[in-house]
This record gives C-alpha cells, sequence and structure tokens, in this order.
C-alpha cells in the first residue's frame, strides 16, 4: 500500500473565526471547535477508516492543533512535530488580510511572502519535510495541523510550487487525504466538512 497522508485542520479559535492570521499565537479552540474535532474524530473512527489502524500520528505542538487531535480520539498516538507549525507570519501576526492590504493593496501571502517571518522558501522546505515522511514507509499517517502549512502541503505533495497552495482553502476542522492516482501523487479529497453538518 502506497503511503497517504491524511490532514486534519485544527478546529475553530477566535482568531479563525475572524480571518486573523494566527501562526505562532497559542490560541485555545472554542467550544465549536472543539465540537467539531470530536465530530472529526467520530468521523474517522468509524467506516470506511475504522479509527485508522495502524496509522502514524503527528500533530503541530501549538495548542489548537493538540487539542483538536485529543478530542478526536488520536492523542494518545501522536507525536509532536515542529514542522507542522502554522506559518510563522512575523509583522503580519494577528492581522486580517484587509488589514494587511490597507498598506499593500496587491499582496498575495503566497507569492510576497511576509516582513519579518518565516520565507516561503523555509515553509516550503517544512513541508517537503513532512512529505518525505509520510513516504517513507507504506503506511498511512494522519496529521493535525493548520490552514496554511497543511496548503503548503498539498502543494508540494503534488510536487507543485508552494504558490499553487493559494488555489486550495481548507476550513477550520475540515478532512484531507493526499493520495495517489495511477502512480502519480493526487489529492483524494480536499476541504471536506461533511462531518461538521
Amino acid at each position: 500500500m502506497a503511503a497517504r497522508i491524511f490532514l486534519a485542520r485544527h478546529g475553530q479559535t477566535e482568531w479563525s473565526l475572524s480571518g486573523r492570521h494566527t501562526g505562532r499565537t497559542d490560541i485555545p479552540l472554542l467550544d465549536e471547535g472543539r465540537r467539531g474535532a470530536k465530530l472529526l474524530g467520530e468521523r474517522l473512527h468509524h467506516a470506511p477508516w475504522d479509527g485508522l489502524p495502524g496509522v502514524e500520528v503527528r500533530t503541530s505542538p501549538l495548542v489548537r492543533a493538540k487539542e483538536t487531535c485529543e478530542l478526536a480520539g488520536f492523542g494518545d498516538r501522536a507525536q509532536e512535530w515542529d514542522a507542522l507549525m502554522e506559518f510563522h507570519y512575523g509583522a503580519y501576526e494577528g492581522l486580517t488580510p484587509a488589514e494587511i492590504k490597507a498598506g499593500r493593496p496587491d499582496w498575495l501571502i503566497w507569492r510576497d511572502g511576509v516582513p519579518e517571518g518565516e520565507t516561503l522558501a523555509e515553509v516550503s522546505a517544512r513541508a517537503d519535510e513532512v512529505v518525505a515522511w509520510a513516504r517513507s514507509a507504506e503506511r498511512d499517517v494522519l496529521v493535525f495541523a493548520h490552514g496554511h502549512i497543511l496548503r503548503a502541503l498539498g502543494a508540494r505533495w503534488l510536487g507543485l510550487d508552494i504558490s499553487f497552495a493559494a488555489r486550495i482553502r481548507l476550513e477550520p476542522t475540515s478532512l484531507s487525504v493526499l493520495g495517489w492516482a495511477y502512480g502519480e501523487p493526487a489529492i483524494e479529497r480536499w476541504n471536506d466538512t461533511g462531518h461538521l453538518g
């Protein structure tokens, strides 16, 4: 069996609800986010995945991802990994896109990056590290992390430049699966929030 990556974005937080860039600020889940994490866990523990026996689980060390992992029922199997931390937004931490565009009208994070934070090359290298780990053995992996790093993972799994991440949105508590089609890396499922319905 070729390795797949199951991607779980953390549940709703106050900052994700308001659209603020939440990089390394350690914001807890809202009640809605906790409820969503439990629903995600219920979905992963029923058919067709049945709790993903044998899956290797890693989580960002930030509380919103760790709590999502725990509430989904995978905390006892998870290892924290700094490579899964969110984009370090530097001077743009806590700002909304509208606030940033007030000073930089044409700004796009996936093209222009952020001042005083992580470069796009650094984010891409972290995503490549996760992809290499996922492909290192014939088993599925499950990661709990954040919107932008998971979008970067999607781009790099496909072998595309990180700028492709601009075209693949992710909602809080969404489930995505990166796998294979005809021997090539493929997106099997993306931004699936059916468990929240």
